[in-house]
């Protein structure tokens, strides 16, 4: 009897010791407890939030005219004042998209190692996705990715050409069954 006692205070003790790992369910307007067949569009998550990035599987995110490019300095992550504008535009478009999934993609010039653009490149694109969730963009929509300097708009050896290059471009593509306006 006082083995079994033992036994059960000890797994007592190490199971207050260990961390428990939550995972909210985050259901409309970010609260907990989703009703089964409850959509998720709805408003942004408060800060702070857990938010899960949209799933990449499959295919099909383009370009959209109505979305635009944004440009980063030399080795930098930070938005500047005219890539907010930007950013500000292209949200304002995105709320607007019912029954749509986005794509943020880094990229970065082709100077540095692939392993330090792949890791800028992907910087890029979660400051983008930050700031758009900070606008009101449902998080859940926006995915990202990295293709550092693989994807290059232009591969000449010049800042013009290595400018153009470091970038953050927000494709579209409809989930599917839904309508995109």
């Amino acid at each position: 009897m006082k083995k079994l006692l033992s036994f059960a205070l000890a797994a007592v003790l190490v199971s207050a010791c260990t961390p428990a790992v939550k995972k909210k369910d985050l259901g409309k307007n970010g609260k907990a407890g989703a009703a089964a067949g409850e959509t998720t569009e709805s408003a942004p998550l408060p800060p702070g939030a857990e938010v899960i990035e949209a799933s990449l599987r499959g295919s099909g995110f383009e370009a959209d005219a109505d979305i635009k490019t944004v440009r980063f300095d030399y080795d930098s992550a930070q938005l500047s004042g005219e890539t907010l504008d930007i950013l500000k535009a292209n949200a304002a478009v995105m709320k607007e998209r019912k029954g749509t999934e986005f794509l943020v993609a880094g990229h970065c010039d082709d100077r540095g190692t692939v392993a330090y653009n792949l890791a800028l490149g992907q910087k890029r694109a979660k400051e983008v996705r930050d700031y758009y969730i900070r606008l009101g963009v449902d998080g859940r929509k926006i995915a990202t990715i990295s293709f550092g300097k693989e994807q290059g708009e232009c591969s000449e050896q010049t800042e013009d050409c290595w400018s153009k290059n470091r970038r953050a471009v927000t494709g579209v593509r409809a989930k599917a069954g839904a309508t995109t306006k």
